[in-house]
């Protein structure tokens, strides 16, 4: 068999897979919105957690392994991997992306599924049921409800927007006022939505232009959104401008044409961090 043949097809094939677990947690999730589900606290008084995160992380889990039995998770709840192994083939998932505006009641949440192989994303797929969403990238292309995907085309940095995401701690919040001060005098607007995930797949639909921040950021917050932002033809790299990884120091992420100066917002955030 062809060996780009047969690649083609398993990225098919994850894909598919990808998309129908990221509709099944979403769906689970969905479940509880906004019907007072209890809130417990993991770490800071913004990291949340709820019922409804382990019920659809489960069954995302359960959706994978009845195909692919045998591969590994990387999961934010639970006892799942916490890192992306560098061999062989995995998954990582948030079951609720944007759990802190799920809890409020604010329809900006995912459920979020990529596929991994040696490292690198192979497939994706982001289920946003409130907004009436499911994007979905293989190996080729990027969809939106069926839709292919495209970044923006905007060149003027005064006509773009721009988004702060992640999350900068308490202990941190210079770092974080220094990236919206950049970002208001630089670009034409600032948004800020509250989902990683959502963020990155509005970036790969055109919505917004740029993404930036000096973060480590979570794989699960992260690995399906910069599959679609570069099937959708963006440019995704570190704070440094290098080629963008899982376990890369901070994340930038634009449709290309604003890309140098998204990188010189990192710098002068990452500036504040090392004083």
């Amino acid at each position: 068999m062809d060996t780009d043949t047969e690649s083609d097809s398993d990225a098919a094939a994850r894909a598919h897979v990808a998309e129908q677990a990221a509709r099944v947690g979403a769906a689970v999730a969905a479940g509880g919105f906004r019907r007072g589900i209890p809130v417990e606290t993991k770490g800071e008084k913004t990291d949340v957690v709820t019922q409804a995160d382990r019920d659809a992380q489960a069954r995302v889990i359960d959706c994978i392994h009845s195909t692919y039995a045998a591969n590994a998770i990387v999961g934010e709840e639970e006892d799942e991997l916490k890192s992306v192994p560098d061999e062989g083939p995995t998954w990582v998932i948030d079951p609720i992306d944007g759990t802190n505006n799920f809890v409020r009641g604010f329809q900006v949440w995912c459920t979020a599924v990529a596929a991994v192989c040696d490292g690198d994303p192979v497939a994706a797929a982001i289920a946003a049921p409130e907004l009436g969403d499911v994007y979905v990238g293989d190996d080729e292309t990027a969809t939106r409800n069926g839709d292919s995907l495209a970044v923006s085309a905007r060149t003027d940095p005064e006509a773009c927007s721009v988004v702060p995401t992640m999350w900068w701690g308490r202990d941190r919040r210079d770092e974080y006022a220094v990236a919206c001060r950049e970002i208001v005098e630089r670009f034409g607007d600032l948004r800020r939505v509250g989902s990683a995930q959502v963020t990155l797949a509005m970036l790969a639909a055109g919505a917004v232009d740029g993404v930036v921040t000096n973060v480590y950021a979570n794989p699960w917050d992260t690995v399906a959104g910069v599959h679609l932002i570069r099937l959708a033809g963006g440019t995704v790299t570190d704070v440094h401008g290098d080629p963008w990884r899982h376990d890369s120091h901070g994340l930038v992420a634009s449709n290309g044409e604003i890309h140098d100066e998204l990188l010189e917002v990192a710098a002068e955030t990452e500036a504040v961090a090392r004083d």
